[in-house]
């Protein structure tokens, strides 16, 4: 358990002295991590903080308006790089490749929004399992190892590095977050293009995208998880209106953790499981099949990829 007053006072003394009087990006998401980072930057240097939210294409339905309401009164700045991103990945299947791809994409964005606004260093919500796993060699996070050798930052700010999740949450709560961000679920920083196991595709990240928002609406409320999602694990046959379809597979995880580092899947009632695939095969062009996926942490990851 982290000592939070403690904590908020030693980050924002952090924050003033490495970023030497000049201006900040901070690298906004809209998740509990990046939206704690904001606030203490906030406190620490003021208008000197510059929040870019980058819309990468990649993201849950309806997040960017969303995350675009909640953080409009501190200035935010929405890049709308969609393009910019799924081009880089497009027919990328390799899953180390995708995180680098996003990384350097992701910091090149920022590149030109600190050339516009004349900021010197960047912000990042990079917490201890990210850069843990990076090293350990599990997966290389967008924001460790997916990072390129070379950028055009003075320095990173990462006051965050060595909190888990749960100690981020408490941070969050200590700050007055509001409970919706406090506890937001946990969203890959590579977004959808990691849960489409395999080639990444235009039409992949929408089914994949749609299956996620009816998976969160089923789950979310009446289960609370840590984390639930929705991935695309590959194709198969199926039927539907009496034809044969080798349609997508939709494969549902939902667990609750501490700290990300292990994790156990829900016990999901077959009904709300019934729900799920019905509302995901009957709305979703092209998905033959839905799974529920019982693996816990280890042996598996949360995500796929």
């Amino acid at each position: 358990m982290v000592d939070t007053q403690k904590f908020i006072n030693d980050a924002i003394h952090q924050i003033q002295e490495h970023s030497h009087d000049e201006k900040v990006i901070i690298a906004l998401s809209g998740g509990v991590d990046s939206s704690v980072c904001a606030e203490l930057a906030s406190r620490a240097i003021g208008d000197r903080l510059i929040p870019v939210y980058v819309d990468t294409g990649l993201m849950r339905k309806g997040e960017t308006s969303r995350i675009s309401e909640i953080f409009g009164h501190i200035g935010l700045r929405v890049v709308n790089a969609a393009d910019e991103f799924l081009d880089a990945l497009e027919g990328e299947s390799n899953p180390e490749k995708k995180r680098k791809i996003v990384g350097e994409r992701f910091i090149r964005v920022f590149e030109r929004e600190a050339i516009a606004t004349g900021a010197k260093f960047l912000l990042q919500g990079t917490i201890y399992p990210d850069w843990a796993e990076s090293e350990r060699g599990i997966k290389s996070h967008h924001n460790v190892g997916g990072l390129p050798l070379t950028i055009k930052f003075s320095g990173v700010i990462e006051p965050l590095r060595d909190l888990y999740k749960e100690d981020v949450r408490e941070v969050a709560e200590a700050l007055g977050l509001p409970r919706e961000i406090a506890h937001r679920m946990p969203f890959p920083g590579p977004g959808l293009s990691v849960r489409v196991v395999g080639k990444v595709t235009r039409e992949a990240i929408e089914v994949v995208r749609e299956a996620n928002a009816i998976i969160e609406e089923v789950l979310v409320e009446k289960y609370q998880p840590w984390q639930c999602l929705g991935a695309l694990v590959g194709l198969g046959t199926g039927v539907k209106d009496g034809k044969r379809l080798y349609g997508w597979i939709v494969s549902v995880r939902a667990v609750n953790s501490r700290d990300g580092m292990s994790a156990d899947p829900l016990e999901i009632s077959f009904q709300d499981l019934q729900e799920i695939e019905s509302r995901i095969t009957s709305t979703i062009p092209g998905v033959a099949r839905v799974v529920y996926d019982v693996t816990p942490k280890p042996p598996a990851t949360i995500e796929y990829e």
